[in-house]
């Protein structure tokens, strides 16, 4: 008899049928295992879900990601740069085609005795003021670079970008005169050559600078930091 069920078979338990689905019932119950056999419950995995991912956590309304890898603060530091290299270039052209074509040359009228062009070399500050301190306005031009190097690192506002990147052409651009220009390194004259009627001459990095200025005044009332942030008062 037991030689007959060896060779036909022992017949199908139902019980033993259904073990294994019950098996598979109770893995979907817990949430699954991990790799190194550690249980996962399901409802910190339902928990988990609904939770937002870090990098949607950290980017604020603004868009900024993180504190080393800001896509929209390198936009800002983009326009800076952008801005003061056009104003520095836009000054460094209109010097050299002064200093060949005007100097030593009767000035030209653009608006009758209101607006001319004149080229005269000022070892002063903006303007022609103090130009008994040149060596001490050539300090404080390349100070003024390094301030605004170090403040794009937190900026995060276009206006700003674009004031300290007038403020930084500016700066370059009679910083550039003062080092490379006679009488001599960190002595030398700057080429101004806008003369209007009643009123100092000046150039394009003076223009520039004076704008980046006003402009910052403008945003420090409004109670715009370079960060982003408006203060309300």
């Amino acid at each position: 008899m037991a030689e007959a069920e060896r060779i036909i078979g022992t017949p199908d338990i139902p019980g033993a049928a259904g073990a294994e689905p019950e098996q598979s019932d109770e893995k979907a119950a817990s949430g699954g295992r991990s790799g190194s056999g550690e249980q996962v419950p399901a409802e910190r995995s339902a928990e988990d879900a609904g939770r937002p991912s870090p990098d949607a956590s950290d980017a604020g309304a603004d868009g900024v990601l993180s504190a080393d890898g800001q896509p929209r603060g390198r936009r800002r530091i983009a326009v800076l740069f952008t801005v003061a290299v056009l104003a520095y270039a836009l000054d460094l052209v209109s010097k050299m085609i002064v200093v060949a074509k005007l100097e030593h040359h009767d000035s030209i009228e653009i608006i009758g005795d209101w607006l001319k062009f004149e080229a005269i070399r000022n070892a002063g500050a903006a303007f022609g003021f103090g130009e008994a301190f040149t060596v001490i306005f050539t300090v404080i031009a390349a100070a003024v670079i390094v301030v605004i190097a170090r403040l794009a690192r937190k900026l995060y506002s276009l206006p700003w970008a674009i004031a300290l990147g007038l403020l930084l052409g500016g700066a370059l651009g009679n910083l550039t005169d003062r080092i490379f220009r006679s009488p001599g390194v960190f002595e030398g004259a700057v080429v101004d050559f806008i003369a209007p009627k009643h009123f100092a001459v000046f150039n394009l990095a003076d223009s520039a600078i004076v704008c980046g200025g006003i402009l910052i005044v403008l945003l420090s009332f409004r109670g715009l930091d370079p960060d982003g942030t408006v203060h309300k008062d």
